[in-house]
């Protein structure tokens, strides 16, 4: 079923924005677009929910996306690409119990709870939620579909680093056990830190207008993240105790992508025809 629906997403995307782009197309209908060398940024968005059995996964619920990315396109449409993405905004599916143990009270909303500070006050709240981050490089194709060669179905495969943890937000420096100082690295025990490779695939279209900066691409991305925790020990939950022998877990990432194209630079192709 699963695998239905990001299929039926994908087709339903690529409809979607081929409709936009052959919109834009028609404007230009003497315009012949040739594939040339292009060199371009794109910074990009997407939202992601998360799946599998691995720490990132059991821990984290869906999460936000900002990233950007440097492509080096080719002359026969294949593309490499040198990235970094930031994840944030993800709420926490554990207990609060399982975070911070006996420091926390009761759930008062969502992520927020009152717990007992340093000072033995209960009155006191803070909030955390899951930020990840990754890096990597990823190599591609691009399958133009009309007379518009630098347009087209856009297909992607990459390796990368993957990172996720637990942030806290204390601004008032209540909570010395997570106190965000570098002098009080006690913090470290409760934030359930995880690291490894990653591989990820893009499968989406690429609108590469006439106008090179209104260039945008649409598409559905996976990441299959291989992670264990990289502290010496966790405090409380599940996982307490020494991380040493814990085991390398698979966790999934389904997300919803877009980004905007902006040009470097462009290798121009002059094609002259001819009448007699």
């Amino acid at each position: 079923m699963m695998k239905k629906g990001f299929l039926f997403l994908f087709i339903f995307f690529t409809a979607v924005t081929s409709s936009f782009s052959q919109e834009f197309y028609r404007r230009d209908a003497n315009y012949v677009d040739t594939a040339t060398f292009m060199i371009w940024a794109s910074p990009n968005f997407s939202v992601q929910f998360p799946f599998g059995k691995g720490y990132l996964s059991t821990t984290f619920n869906y999460n936000y996306c900002i990233g950007a990315e440097v492509t080096f396109k080719t002359l026969s449409n294949w593309t490499f690409d040198f990235g970094f993405n930031y994840m944030f905004g993800s709420r926490i599916r554990k207990s609060p119990k399982d975070i911070v143990g006996d420091m926390a009270i009761e759930d008062i909303k969502d992520t927020l709870y009152a717990y007992f500070n340093g000072a033995g006050n209960n009155g006191v709240r803070f909030s955390f939620e899951g930020r990840y981050w990754n890096f990597g490089a990823t190599v591609g194709k691009i399958i133009p579909l009309d007379r518009w060669k630098n347009s087209g179905l856009w297909f992607k495969l990459g390796v990368g680093y993957f990172g996720h943890k637990i942030y806290f937000n204390d601004p008032n420096s209540f909570f010395p056990q997570i106190d965000q100082d570098k002098n009080h690295p006690y913090r470290l025990g409760y934030d359930q830190r995880s690291s490894g490779v990653a591989l990820n695939q893009f499968f989406g279209y690429l609108f590469m207008q006439k106008r090179r900066v209104l260039s945008f691409y649409i598409g559905v991305e996976f990441w299959e993240i291989f992670t264990k925790p990289d502290r010496g020990y966790i405090f409380v939950g599940d996982l307490a105790g020494s991380t040493d022998l814990l085991p390398r877990k698979f966790s999934g990432l389904f997300g919803i992508k877009a980004g905007w194209v902006l040009p470097f630079y462009e290798k121009k192709r002059v094609t002259t025809f001819y009448t007699f």
